[in-house]
């Protein structure tokens, strides 16, 4: 390790990282110069070919619905895609069975915490400079995040990661999208990966998927999600077996929920503190949220905005929403009485069904129900240009 390259961003943040864990540190900024050579390989063969044929045969290989197509595909496309038809040793299917029952008992919740703490902690990272660069969340915000959520959505359904679910197939279709948005940013003159390491690297995706895990739980606990430990247990494997299926290699893909969380810890003391790209993402996302659920007008826009300033304030805490230039705004009894909401909003819909006034509390936690599904069904389109302006609609 004592050769191994550093980003020069990271120099500061891996010496704390590594007088806290130094193992952990040294393996975190390994991973920021680690690609994902086998989707990587893919997107290099079908790039020549254009955005047509490269749908054709995505859609082909993950769906498996028409051989013929993907003979013709490149002997690199099959090949990929036949390496992952087998689940890891460590996959147990059936154990999945309770994320998806506390997934969907929970379910108002957790877009919430999902949208309100754990991506605006993953903006807080370098994780932002790949989408400020290319404005996948700035120019294209509400379909990229009812995307997530329909992501989310498919992996914690029943059999939603087995071969065929659709939470199988939207996984991968992620790390096919993280290949291609890397082989674009590598052919453009705007990464400089001496110093921020290589685009959505290893170690900034497996960063990732413990924020969607175990941060998630903490932040859906802090908001009145209610949960035992057999059922977290398994909501952390649902999330691995998606990580692994989007290229997370297991080299810093975590093992349980208290990796997760140390990994989430080191890798925050070895990235920077956030940049100007963190401040616009997380104010972004959050103002995307309105518009997710079909708010237009300024004046409501701007009140849900401002609740949701505040909820994310409360979870992520006071120093990081400062760090990021939130609106001014107190935490002060923000999360008590939200989860007060939340314990009359289940009383009363349990006794007077369909009669829950609209309210702030109402459209935030319904932002799950937004999701992206597209009438053709999943599409297998890739951004075609590193600018989202001026890519095709994906």
């Amino acid at each position: 390790m004592q050769s191994m390259k550093v980003p020069s961003c990271y120099t500061t943040g891996y010496k704390k990282a590594r007088s806290a864990d130094p193992e952990r540190a040294s393996n975190y900024i390994a991973h920021t110069m680690i690609e994902d050579p086998e989707a990587d390989a893919v997107i290099e063969q079908l790039a020549p070919l254009g955005p047509g044929k490269t749908m054709q045969f995505l859609r082909a290989a993950i769906e498996k619905q028409d051989e013929s197509i993907l003979r013709m595909a490149p002997p690199v496309v099959r090949d990929f895609f036949k390496t992952m038809e087998s689940p890891p040793d460590w996959l147990d299917l059936s154990a999945l069975t309770q994320a998806c029952r506390m997934f969907h008992r929970n379910s108002r919740l957790i877009l919430g915490a999902f949208v309100g703490g754990t991506l605006v902690e993953g903006f807080s990272t370098n994780i932002s400079k790949s989408f400020f660069i290319t404005g996948r969340v700035r120019d294209q915000g509400v379909r990229r995040l009812k995307q997530n959520n329909r992501h989310m959505i498919e992996i914690f359904m029943p059999g939603g990661l087995e071969r065929g679910g659709d939470g199988w197939k939207l996984s991968v279709r992620v790390r096919m999208i993280h290949a291609q948005v890397r082989y674009l940013l590598k052919n453009s003159e705007d990464w400089d990966t001496d110093s921020w390491g290589v685009p959505l690297s290893a170690a900034h995706v497996g960063f990732a998927i413990t924020a969607f895990s175990a941060r998630l739980l903490k932040h859906m606990k802090n908001l009145g999600a209610e949960y035992n430990n057999e059922e977290r247990k398994s909501f952390m494997e649902v999330w691995r077996y998606s990580g692994y299926l989007m290229g997370i290699p297991e080299t810093i893909l975590f093992r349980d929920e208290q990796d997760a969380l140390k990994l989430f810890e080191i890798g925050l003391l070895c990235e920077p503190s956030p940049q100007v790209e963190s401040v616009v993402m997380a104010n972004s996302l959050i103002n995307s949220a309105p518009l997710v659920i079909g708010i237009d007008k300024p004046a409501a826009r701007r009140n849900l905005a401002k609740y949701v300033f505040n909820i994310s304030r409360a979870l992520i805490g006071n120093t990081l929403a400062e760090s990021l230039m939130y609106p001014a705004g107190s935490t002060l009894g923000v999360l008590a009485w939200f989860r007060m909401q939340e314990r009359y909003h289940r009383i009363v819909e349990k006794i007077l069904p369909g009669r829950i006034q609209d309210n702030n509390f109402t459209r935030f936690t319904s932002l799950l129900e937004a999701s992206a599904f597209d009438e053709a069904g999943i599409s297998y389109r890739l951004p075609d240009h590193v600018y989202a302006e001026e890519s095709g609609k994906w």
